[in-house]
């Protein structure tokens, strides 16, 4: 009969020590490499193999390392971990590093039996991180099973690859293009969603009443909605009827799937109330339905909100867990590195006069056709108001896509209603900050009402292509000017434009404009979401070709189809709006694509472009955008302009355009006959949305969960897995050792580069395999950098890292194997003569395996989890006096002052490894104190939901690991004799 192993027991089987899973059973044994993380989990029959009891071998006398041996071994040995015994069960097997700020919608997560939050933090801070935290270690506690994300089809890609590169979770696409390929493998009955238990769901194809059904049916227990605000409407008639239709489509859906009181629900938003209160309210109900008529004015109320609510702007997390956040000293601080600046600039051009008669007979034309229209009926009216907004745009943008739009047909021109038109007309013009139809909305729009274009259109598209080229393009010779000027200073641009054929005719008229060393691509809607970020990544690659060569830039061309979601800061600082947006909200969509956190730059630069001349954009720029950044700069967050404020101010321009034409241009639009009142009103309105914005952020900040409590977990989670300077030391000195080239500027950033060329082979394998075959095949330099947001190709210095993890397996693998070829940078012994201290020290390098019982909504989970630890005595073993554990990890900074003498060494090791049974019972004692401080752990980050807490167990698994044993021997005063044999044999203190 084969013996019966317990959970967290070893054994020894096909040649090698393993852990023993709770999954295991009397016939089969579910095993963990000792040191392994879970991809290298096996099933063993005892019954068809060979299995015994194992015992962790004691470390041996003849194999010393150096003074760095122990602190090496101690960081590869946490680097390894993937299943901490810590109550977030999931941040060892993540690779990203979160910061600690984005823990705190964790820590107000695990307080909630249902999870139900609103994660409303500014643009660039993280949410995307936050939620996958949070998804992350419900999965991994069991709590959730399955998860769908729904968001815009145009992010879903860069949710995939977010999920499963840092939280390691695969998700399938469910889009309009991928759910045909889908439905064919599915069984007879099955749901796709039953089938595949992590999804991402494109929002527009959920919405068709076949699937939506469907995915109520079978939802997850855990969903997260991305850019929530799009899924509520305002209880208000002024909104656009197709935005409202669309957003009343989501909001039923959702509220549907947050009936189930048990399901989780994330939504994410940066702009959760945006001045509309009944919106706002609309989303809390989705979180809680008693949020949704909460008295917010009293504390009680804000209180329960601040449950489920938070909301912070960069200036809140830029520095955190500081003395100003209430904490007794500075030991936890925490910066953020946000760019501290954005540097912005108005840049005036003025039309060529070839293309400013252009202009003017566009607009003579246009006034010709609304006055026609007008006296047609409403219909025709409305058909040839947008019509007239598509013709302006358009010759505004380029040559090219004026003349694309004067030879096609407005898409509002189909219309048989004056409403069915401006469904139609709206969107194409507009720029909608809840604009949930981005993918289509970079195509030139039509001019045309019918299906020619009449001969006065035609020969205004002929005048146009004559057009193209800077000699009568002053704006393409401006952008020429300003994108000269900005690499010249080291930036790698993007240029926005409104329109498709705008976009590639800058690619073609800037290729080679812009020095030899400048690269330039353009991406826009005509490529799918994918491909864009392949064309992105393939431009940069093509500037990373070049080596090192400081004059080599990167410029894009894009549409707004990148305006949202997409996050560039690794490539590009700075932006151009070539293309002046009718709402300031896209604009700041489009700048926090690289002004946001992981951006290398302090200062983001911004251009803004505007016709001086054209009649529009003065107008635009004065009324909407001067605004805008007052209220930013009062509040110190944007604030969307309503979608019906900037309409109003658009429509006024052009109708002022209409009427005077260019001629008024430089007449402020609040002098304007007629339209005082209306601009008096949309200023009031917006005032009034910036003050209720202002006032939401005040009240209901974040005040669940305090920074002290905050403080106490980051610190307990850096006692167990490391924090970022123990890794940083450990990659220099362990690639220094492995034979790697290594440059260490030792500037400000900590950032540093290897050449891994010499390394032993098999770390080469596993890098070629994480960071690129080219990259260490061609011997180039790697960079390792202090912040985990990290490019291709780049090594992020953080203990979750693949290349910093490989480096940590390959030091922990050689220090257990006394026979392994090659450099060994650690060692399991050693013996240091030292003026650190004044008496024998020895330090203990102890491995602890816990045996965890966690009770969860779907039953008790049995977890087998390990911690390392360091524990020091002063004197002989037999009479051991233990120090504290600061006292301990101190001694890892411990240098030899002396050299040792070899035998020395040998005796003094050997006396201390042949005491180990005399320590045996202190080890325990110790074990069962950390089993009891982890309890105390678990306990108190669920301190508000007993339900879960109720049955926890921590049990440690005996005995525990001996891996290291470090002796440290106070250096003798001069004149002290010296033993006949100490000039015989020493060994120097970087090598005892």
């Amino acid at each position: 009969m084969s013996p019966t192993y317990t959970a967290g027991s070893l054994v020894a089987a096909r040649g090698r020590e393993w852990v023993v899973l709770p999954e295991s059973a009397a016939d089969m044994l579910v095993l963990r490499p000792l040191g392994g993380s879970e991809d290298d989990i096996a099933a063993v029959f005892p019954a068809f193999e060979d299995v015994r009891s194992a015992e962790f071998a004691p470390p041996s006398a003849a194999d010393l390392g150096d003074q760095r041996a122990a602190g090496l071994l101690r960081t590869a040995l946490r680097i390894g971990f993937r299943s901490g015994a810590g109550p977030f069960r999931s941040l060892a097997s993540i690779a990203v590093e979160p910061r600690a700020y984005q823990l705190v919608p964790l820590l107000m997560a695990l307080r909630q039996r249902t999870v139900r939050l609103l994660i409303s933090d500014d643009v660039g801070i993280g949410k995307t991180v936050e939620a996958g935290l949070i998804a992350k270690e419900l999965l991994a506690q069991g709590e959730a099973t399955r998860l769908a994300v729904l968001c815009a089809p145009a992010l879903a890609e860069q949710w995939q690859g977010e999920l499963r590169e840092k939280f390691g979770i695969d998700a399938e696409l469910v889009l309009a293009s991928t759910v045909s390929r889908l439905e064919r493998n599915l069984e007879l009955g099955q749901s796709l969603f039953d089938k595949h238990p992590f999804t991402i769901i494109s929002t527009d194809f959920i919405k068709s009443t076949r699937h939506r059904e469907d995915f109520v049916r079978h939802c997850p227990d855990l969903v997260i909605v991305d850019e929530a605000h799009t899924c509520v409407a305002a209880d208000d008639p002024a909104q656009g009827a197709a935005s409202s239709a669309s957003s009343q489509l989501r909001y039923e859906l959702l509220r549907k799937v947050s009936a189930d009181a048990d399901r989780h629900l994330l939504l994410l938003t940066a702009t959760p109330h945006s001045g509309k209160e009944s919106a706002f309210r609309n989303l809390l109900g989705l979180v809680r339905p008693e949020l949704a008529t909460l008295d917010l004015e009293t504390p009680a109320g804000r209180a329960k909100l601040a449950e489920h609510f938070v909301a912070r702007k960069r200036a809140d997390v830029r520095d955190y867990l500081t003395k100003e956040d209430g904490l007794a000293d500075d030991s936890l601080a925490e910066r953020t590195a946000f760019p501290s600046d954005r540097w912005t600039k108005d840049e005036p051009y003025k039309l060529t006069p070839a293309y400013r008669a252009l202009l003017d007979d566009a607009i003579a034309y246009s006034r010709d056709r609304v006055e026609a229209a007008g006296e047609q009926g409403k219909r025709e009216a409305r058909i040839a108001w947008w019509s007239v907004i598509a013709l302006l745009r358009s010759i505004v943008s380029s040559p090219a896509a004026a003349a694309q739009t004067l030879k096609t047909r407005s898409e509002s021109a189909t219309a048989r209603t004056a409403h069915e038109a401006d469904v139609l007309g709206a969107p194409v013009a507009a720029d909608s900050a809840d604009n949930d139809r981005l993918e289509g909305m970079d195509v030139a729009p039509g001019a045309a009402e019918s299906e020619e274009a009449g001969a006065r259109l035609l020969e205004l598209a002929q005048r146009a292509e004559q057009l193209v080229g800077p000699a009568e393009d002053a704006k393409l010779k401006a952008l020429t000017r300003h994108l000269k000027g900005l690499i010249a200073e080291g930036y790698h641009p993007i240029v926005f434009c409104r329109y498709i054929p705008t976009a590639d005719y800058l690619a073609e008229q800037l290729d080679g404009k812009l020095g030899k060393k400048t690269k330039i691509a353009a991406v826009t809607g005509t490529v799918s979401p994918q491909q864009r970020l392949e064309r992105i990544e393939q431009l940069a690659a093509e500037a990373a070709e070049t080596g090192d060569d400081p004059a080599v830039r990167r410029v894009l061309i894009a549409t707004d189809c990148l305006s949202e979601g997409v996050n560039l800061q690794h490539h590009f600082d700075a932006v151009v709006h070539y293309d002046l947006a009718w709402n300031p909200t896209r604009h700041d969509q489009r700048e926090g694509r690289v002004d946001r956190y992981g951006q290398k730059r302090d200062q983001v630069r911004v251009i803004t472009m505007y016709g001086e001349d054209n009649g529009i954009d003065g107008k635009v720029l004065e009324v909407l955008f001067k605004k805008h950044r007052q209220i930013k700069k009062d509040l110190g967050i944007s604030v969307s302009v309503p979608d019906e404020t900037a309409s109003g101010v658009t429509d006024a321009v052009v109708e002022w355009l209409l009427l005077h034409g260019r001629q008024g241009s430089q007449e402020s639009l609040f002098d304007m006959d007629g339209h005082q009142e209306s601009f008096d009103r949309i200023d009031r309105e917006w005032s009034s949305a910036a003050e209720r914005e202002k006032t939401s952020r005040s009240k209901y900040a974040q005040r669940a969960i305090h920074p002290e409590e905050v403080a106490r977990e980051v610190a307990a989670v850096r006692a167990a897995l490391g924090g970022a300077e123990e890794v940083r030391e450990f990659a220099l000195e362990a690639l220094r050792d492995l034979d790697a080239l290594v440059r260490d500027p030792r500037d400000s950033t900590g950032d540093f580069t290897a050449q891994v060329g010499g390394t032993p082979a098999g770390l080469r394998d596993t890098l070629a395999a994480t960071l690129g075959n080219r990259l260490v095949e061609q011997d180039r330099e790697i960079p390792f950098r202090t912040t985990p947001a990290i490019a291709r190709g780049e090594a992020a210095l953080v203990r979750t890292d693949p290349a910093i993890g490989a480096v940590a397996s390959y030091v922990l693998d050689s220090a257990l194997d006394a026979n392994a070829l090659g450099p060994r940078p650690a060692r399991r012994c050693g013996v240091v003569t030292t003026d650190a201290v004044s008496t024998r020290t020895t330090l203990l390098l102890v491995r602890y395996r816990f045996h965890l019982t966690l009770p969860s909504r779907t039953g008790e989970r049995q977890v087998v989890a390990e911690d390392a630890r360091l524990l020091a005595y002063e004197g002989l073993p037999q009479r051991a006096r233990w120090l504290d554990d600061d006292a301990a990890a101190a001694l890892l900074a411990a240098r030899a002052s002396a050299n040792t003498h070899e035998q020395r060494a040998r005796n003094q090791i050997t006396r201390d490894l042949d005491a180990l049974p005399d320590l045996a019972a202190h080890l325990t004692e110790y074990g069962t104190r950390l089993a009891a401080e982890l309890d105390a752990s678990h306990r108190r980050v669920r301190k508000a939901n007993e339900e879960i807490v109720r049955g926890l167990k921590v049990v440690p698994q005996e005995p525990a690991d001996v891996l290291g044993v470090y002796v440290y021997v106070p250096q003798q005063p001069p004149g002290a004799p010296v033993s006949p044999a100490a000039s015989a044999s020493t060994v120097s203190g970087a090598e005892a």
